[in-house]
């Protein structure tokens, strides 16, 4: 009688084979770019594929020139959160669970308006926002950042507030609770990875906004790193040691929060499929 029980281990070392692959395809462009920024001396195509030593004058270089733009993101990224899901979350309750009418066409029409092409939205903001003075302004890219997040943000947590169960929401107002206080008090609580997944997501889409910031800044008042290395680009296109310096010192705070949030995030994503 034939045995056949090594079949399942060849394949599941045939499955890690393919996976390190995949992974090392797509993490090979990061690890260019920190090599080309650790050999600042050397021409884009001159780098050696492993660095020989640490020669960190690029970085140094590069954080002198974009460190106020890498505070500006942070700052601009920071606040976006904070309006997107101010504005997300009361949405998606009330959608969740007030019976709305037509509350599945205003969802569907939600996700249609993340097709929309963003130049078209920058254009659109750009008359309005001179007509109310927020061209330059901390404030006016920080609302435009956030427009980006909400759609998804309401989407993503209404589908995880209608499985929050009833019997909770009507022990609350049972015991005297407001509907604001119902919202405050139970249902954001049992909502903390759908809150935590929108808020991440809302901050690497601000984050990385390129359109939102080169179309409602005419000025150098608020550059947020996107738009800095866009014109670092053109300014330094022979120092691309530094450049790519500035695309490593770019990405690193959205990595961290994204291992710091994955477990939120796997949670946040899921949560709703199942009631």
């Amino acid at each position: 009688m034939a045995v056949h029980a090594p079949t399942a281990p060849r394949r599941r070392w045939g499955s890690t084979a393919a996976g390190l692959l995949v992974l090392a395809v797509m993490l090979f462009p990061l690890y260019w770019m920190l090599n080309t920024a650790l050999q600042p001396d050397s021409g884009l195509l001159q780098v050696d594929p492993v660095p020989s030593g640490l020669d960190l004058s690029g970085f140094t270089k590069a954080l002198t020139d974009q460190g106020g733009n890498l505070l500006t993101s942070l700052l601009v990224s920071a606040g976006a959160v904070v309006i997107c899901l101010a504005v997300a979350a009361p949405a998606a309750y009330g959608l969740a669970r007030f019976g709305l009418r037509g509350s599945r066409t205003i969802v569907f029409g939600t996700l249609i308006t993340q097709m929309v092409p963003g130049i078209v939205i920058a254009n659109a903001l750009y008359t309005s926002y001179v007509d109310l003075g927020l061209v330059n302004s901390y404030a006016g890219l920080m609302l435009a950042d956030a427009g980006l997040g909400i759609p998804f943000s309401i989407v993503l947590m209404r589908s995880f507030m209608v499985s929050v169960p009833g019997e909770v929401i009507e022990a609350a107002e049972i015991d005297g609770a407001g509907p604001v206080r119902v919202f405050l008090r139970v249902v954001l609580p049992m909502s903390r990875n759908a809150l935590i997944t929108s808020g991440l997501f809302a901050f690497l889409f601000a984050w990385s906004d390129f359109m939102f910031a080169l179309t409602l800044n005419t000025t150098d008042d608020v550059k947020p790193i996107t738009l800095g290395i866009y014109q670092y680009i053109g300014a330094h296109v022979g120092d691309w040691g530094s450049v790519m310096a500035a695309a490593v010192l770019s990405a690193v705070p959205a990595a961290v929060l994204l291992v710091l949030a994955q477990k939120y995030i796997a949670a946040g994503i899921t949560g709703g499929s199942v009631k």
